[in-house]
């Protein structure tokens, strides 16, 4: 069998999967005209400009510029290869590609030394784990997580292992192995000493918790101290396949049940993680020491919209539980926060009152976004003194105005006529001015206001005519093979200004010398490079006549060559103030009619 993929069932794969389908699945779309919108799962935001062509079968973010066809949407989603992506769009529907799996699988376009760095930590995770488990020198780390709750069965789903105390083992381990060690350094693996050049292991005598990327490959570890040594907890630093912020701990093992449930419950730390995991909470993830982030929540957008927090119940875990829910709120989930009693983390609440009680006294007994605001805000507050009162009832009213259910504002409002004895007809006067005033604040901005954020975007980006023009060619170039042709000789040898606009016009003349039909999602699997690709789907969904008439196409021609000929007048009105600099009046006056006539050319 061969191992290339052909592309006559790259075609057949792409005319049996729907791009509307796939991408349901991971976005929440709504129809609006010929299209689909909805929220981005590339960047953050709350006002949907991601937008879907079922006719087309592309995608294009108007917030990112984000855009390509089904294999694209995979593989910028999921991190994968071209051929990966085909693969598993084969796989769902049933098309036999007539390939070495094995072998096209392993041939991932991934350089070297990341590829060394995954290998080496993958190595590191099974030999961790193993010497925990089944060797003697891992027996005090294995009895030292029994005395503290954890399960044979969380130690082997977590693959929780141990490092020997051993200053290098790990640099002769992986030195053996061909490893080399300079990128094993890179890697967070091991140190170099800068007296000698000798490198030594970074961790020793710890319990090891690997980290995982989304898809499941070990990129990282934490490793907890067994005694009162410093630091507590000693991680890996960020590396070229490590980065915290684009981390969620256990997303990779936790995300079926997240989209089963269509719920996630987020943590503050891996040790609550593994805990509440023991309480029977599978859909639990965890930031890596490090604020929620942007990444964090378009990671967390393909997969979910409802989120509950739950962080340590000390000023410090509240406050990071009010950010994370801020965030969370901007970018349109429904949260709900679980409060933490008595001081306690996940961790040590389940080992002091068990597995059932943690679930149905915390996490089913957790609070409304808003619930949550009420006791935030009234924290350090003393509500006896009229000052501290008042100020209370301020924040909290500005917190109601931004409600966007009329329901759900009057609900709380008289929450809290109830709790001060207050007239709600007062409270609810107030309400209306702090309401009236955010609305006019965010006007145009609501989530099922796509249209004028478009327009807002393309107002953004209002350019030059010949920009204009080049892009309204390659437009309807795209649509008109007959009209690819005519635009290149009409140039007469000239090239498009925009180096981007001249390699997609390149592109999509070679892709006409194969293929006799235009077809946007296939020319977009054609063109190479990344950015092209974006700039082709922006292209794509601009809103465009069916035909381009023959003035039309004239006046598009005449802007492209009419900005080199400004360009040519600035060059030579530069050599006439150079040649008059030098009184070179005859040079000067020569310059002088060539700017003339090519200023009548116009």
């Amino acid at each position: 069998m061969a191992d290339r993929i052909a592309e006559e069932k790259i075609n057949q794969i792409r005319q049996a999967v729907d791009i509307v389908e796939i991408i349901s699945e991971h976005v929440q779309l709504r129809k609006q005209g010929r299209n689909y919108f909805g929220l981005c799962p590339f960047h953050g935001e709350n006002t949907p400009s991601f937008s879907v062509s079922p006719d087309k079968q592309i995608f294009h973010c108007f917030g990112c510029g984000a855009g390509g066809n089904v294999f694209s949407f995979l593989m910028e989603l999921e991190g994968i290869s071209f051929q990966e992506a085909v693969i598993k769009l084969a796989s769902r529907v049933n098309i036999d590609l007539e390939i070495n799996l094995q072998n096209a699988q392993t041939e991932k376009k991934v350089p070297k030394e990341l590829q060394a760095m995954k290998d080496a930590h993958e190595l590191l995770r099974k030999f961790y784990h193993h010497l925990l488990v089944n060797t003697k020198e891992g027996q005090h780390a294995l009895e030292y997580l029994y005395e503290r709750g954890f399960s044979q069965e969380s130690i082997d789903k977590f693959q929780i292992g141990y490092s020997l105390n051993s200053w290098d083992f790990v640099v002769k381990f992986l030195s053996k192995r061909n490893f080399s060690l300079e990128w094993m350094e890179k890697a967070g693996l091991i140190i170099k000493r800068e007296r000698d050049g000798t490198y030594f292991d970074r961790f020793r005598d710890r319990i090891m918790f690997p980290i995982f990327d989304r898809n499941g490959n070990t990129i990282a570890f934490s490793g907890r101290a067994l005694g009162g040594d410093d630091p507590k907890y000693l991680n890996s630093p960020e590396t070229a396949i490590f980065n915290k912020r684009k981390i969620l701990y256990n997303f990779h093992q936790a995300k079926a049940s997240i989209k089963k449930l269509q719920h996630a419950v987020l943590l503050e730390g891996f040790a609550d993680v593994i805990a509440a995991e023991r309480a029977g909470i599978e859909n639990g993830i965890a930031t890596m020491g490090t604020s929620l982030t942007d990444e964090h929540i378009a990671l967390l957008r393909q997969s979910v919209q409802s989120i509950l927090i739950c962080y340590d119940s000390d000023n410090a875990g509240i406050e990071a539980a009010f950010r994370a829910g801020k965030l969370l709120d901007e970018a349109g989930f429904e949260i709900k926060v679980a409060m933490m009693p008595d001081g306690l983390d996940p961790d040590e609440y389940i080992k002091k009152n068990g597995p059932e009680k943690f679930r149905h006294e915390v996490i089913d007994a957790s609070l409304t976004w808003m619930g949550f605001k009420f006791l935030y805000f009234r924290r350090g507050k003393n509500l006896q003194n009229e000052g501290d009162r008042l100020d209370y009832i301020e924040e909290i009213i500005k917190e109601i105005s931004k409600l966007k259910m009329a329901v759900e504002r009057d609900h709380y409002m008289r929450q809290l006529a109830a709790e001060f004895s207050l007239s709600l007809d007062a409270l609810k006067q107030q309400q209306k001015q702090y309401y009236f005033a955010e609305k006019r604040k965010s006007r145009g901005t609501s989530e099922h206001n796509v249209k004028p954020a478009i327009i807002r975007k393309q107002a953004d980006e209002l350019k030059p005519a010949y920009y204009t023009a080049e892009r309204l060619l390659i437009a309807h170039m795209l649509k008109s093979r007959e009209l690819a042709y005519k635009v290149q000789d009409l140039l007469a040898g000239n090239m498009f200004n925009v180096d981007e606009h001249q390699a997609i016009i390149t592109y999509l003349i070679e892709f006409y010398e194969d293929h006799l039909e235009p077809d946007s999602a296939v020319f977009l699997t054609y063109i190479q490079d990344e950015n092209l690709r974006r700039m082709v789907a922006t292209i794509e969904m601009q809103p465009i006549s069916d035909e381009l008439n023959d003035q039309e196409l004239s006046d598009c021609i005449n802007q492209v060559l009419k900005y080199k000929k400004l360009l040519k007048i600035k060059e030579k009105e530069k050599e006439q103030k150079e040649a008059e600099r030098h009184k070179d009046f005859l040079t000067a006056a020569v310059i002088g009619k060539e700017i003339i006539q090519l200023r009548k050319s116009l």
